[in-house]
Parts: structure tokens; sequence; C-alpha cells
């Protein structure tokens, strides 16, 4: 084979990949909840300062900040902290991320949710198992 023509394999660090994950795993965060807002009645719902069965307030709004906040800083995170804290913060975070995404299924859900829910357990779920596979504690 030409040598032009070979891939190159570049070994990808931990640190990058988790990052790369938070990052898929904040567009499937947005976007399910974007794509929602096509769903019959929820602009309506909106306009009546109701999500789901929330009000929307001053602190639904906090928490919902809050919310897409975390996963977003865990991106930058994932690169700036060390291995060890990195680690358990990316255990911790995307564990606690699981049930959060599921969240979206309850009640009225369509099959884009399903499938963003699954989705996003299944790379919250990789970024689980690379942080619990990293084995460099040194940096």
């Amino acid at each position: 084979m030409n040598p032009q023509y070979e891939l190159e394999n570049i070994k990808v660090n931990v640190k990058t990949k988790l990052a790369t994950l938070w990052a898929s795993f904040m567009f499937l965060y947005i976007y399910v909840d974007y794509f929602a807002l096509y769903m019959p009645d929820k602009i309506e719902d909106i306009s009546k300062s109701k999500v789901y069965v929330f009000e929307i307030t001053q602190e639904f709004l906090l928490v919902a900040l809050a919310s897409v906040t975390i996963p977003a800083l865990m991106i930058f995170l994932s690169v700036a902290l060390s291995a060890k804290v990195n680690r358990w913060t990316n255990i911790i975070i995307a564990t606690v991320y699981i049930p959060y995404s599921l969240f979206n299924l309850a009640g009225e859900a369509w099959m884009h949710m399903v499938l963003g829910a699954v989705i996003e357990v299944f790379v919250l779920c990789l970024i689980i198992r690379y942080a619990w596979k990293w084995t460099c504690f040194t940096s």
C-alpha cells in the first residue's frame, strides 16, 4: 500500500476523550429540549409560564441554567483538572446526570426524547467507563 494513503492512528489521551464526550452530551442535552418546543402545546404552555408541571420562575430558570452549566463546564474541567480529581469528578457528575437525563422521559415522551435519553445515557456511561479505567494518577 502506498504510504501516502495510509491512515494515521493517533492515540487520543483520556482528558481529550472525556472533553469530547461532554461536548457530545451537551449537544444532545440541548437539542432534545429544543426539539421538544416543536411538540404540540409546548410553546403555549411556556407562554402560560409552565414547563411540564413546573411553574417558570426565577428559581426554575436558575436551576435550569445550573443543569446545563455543570456539563458545559465539564468540557473544560476534563482537560484542566489533575488526573486524580478529574477521574472522580467525571465519574460523580456523569453518574448524577444519568437519572437527570432519564427525567425527560417522565410524562409525555416522544420518540426523539427516548432516543435522546438513550444516547445521553450511553455517552454518560462512556464517560464513567473512560474515567474508571483511567490509570494515570500522576498529573
